[in-house]
């Protein structure tokens, strides 16, 4: 799919540092036609915590530049490197980059989205719910307009792989590593998409955490496809499949939605519409 990605949409700049302790690198996308700032969209790739580079997912940069949005691509520290939560705290720190930097590069710090595929879903999710993490670096959940949930294991209890249970480990945190728990209503909007025939993240994942933020009143959207594999489901908005399927398409209504939306007060104004699934 990346040989496949003209740049002529985008602008890339590689290799910048947001965390040099940990020689953590990001790339910024952003559209090649100029314009008032742009919002922008931070990006997690999956890989089962364990795998996956930021230079695979050139598409992804071109696909969110097509639709007028600077995106940035970073990558995260892995297991066995380490164990949660230090990938979600990398996450929160690049939130921190992107609300301090992202200026620089013409796009808006004050219109910031999280999105990710798989367990990059996850650690947008995390981000998005557990409010201690950006809390951490200096912010909070204001910092994000919404976060959008491709393919993400946002409830995986229980454990049954080794590799998982030492990942998340130990035993009595196994709890802590799952953002159904923090559900509480008071979330940035979150877009969650998923596929009847994903083989490797259940779509029951989606459809707990979305019921579960609909009745807690917070605002979510849901899309489930029903005949969409785990992998089709990001590749869907890559130069060859995209004007086969929707995705792309809602991924751009959501950011248009919510990129307009008075942010300041959004959390503390009852009356947000949800769309939770049915029981």
């Amino acid at each position: 799919m990346n040989s496949l990605t003209s740049d002529r949409d985008f602008q890339r700049t590689q290799n910048l540092p947001y965390d040099g302790r940990n020689n953590l690198k990001l790339d910024v996308y952003t559209p090649t036609e100029s314009a008032a700032k742009r919002p922008v969209v931070v990006f997690f790739y999956g890989g089962r915590w364990t795998t996956g580079s930021k230079d695979e997912y050139t598409f992804v940069g071109g696909a969110l530049a097509s639709i007028g949005y600077c995106s940035v691509i970073a990558d995260v520290r892995k297991y066995p490197m380490v164990r949660f939560p230090a990938f979600v705290e990398d996450g929160a720190r690049l939130i921190k980059w992107t609300r301090e930097h992202i200026d620089d590069y013409g796009c808006d710090p004050k219109k910031i989205f999280v999105m990710g595929h798989s367990s990059g879903a996850h650690i947008a999710a995390m981000l998005a719910l557990n409010e201690k993490y950006l809390q951490a670096v200096g912010g909070s959940r204001t910092w994000l307009r919404g976060m959008i949930g491709l393919a993400g294991p946002y409830d995986f209890l229980p454990l049954l792989d080794p590799s998982l249970r030492d990942m998340f480990g130990p035993a009595d945190q196994y709890e802590q590593s799952q953002p159904i728990v923090f559900t509480d209503g008071r979330n940035p909007p979150l877009l969650l998409m998923h596929g009847e025939d994903d083989e490797i993240v259940e779509v029951r994942n989606t459809r707990s955490l979305a019921a579960s933020v609909g009745r807690a009143g917070g605002p979510v959207e849901t899309i489930i496809y029903p005949k969409m594999p785990h992998a089709r489901l990001i590749a869907s908005i890559g130069p060859v499949r995209r004007n086969q399927t929707d995705v792309l398409s809602h991924i751009s209504d959501f950011l248009g939605k919510w990129s307009e939306v008075n942010y300041v007060n959004r959390l503390n104004q009852p009356g947000i519409t949800t769309t939770p699934l049915p029981p």
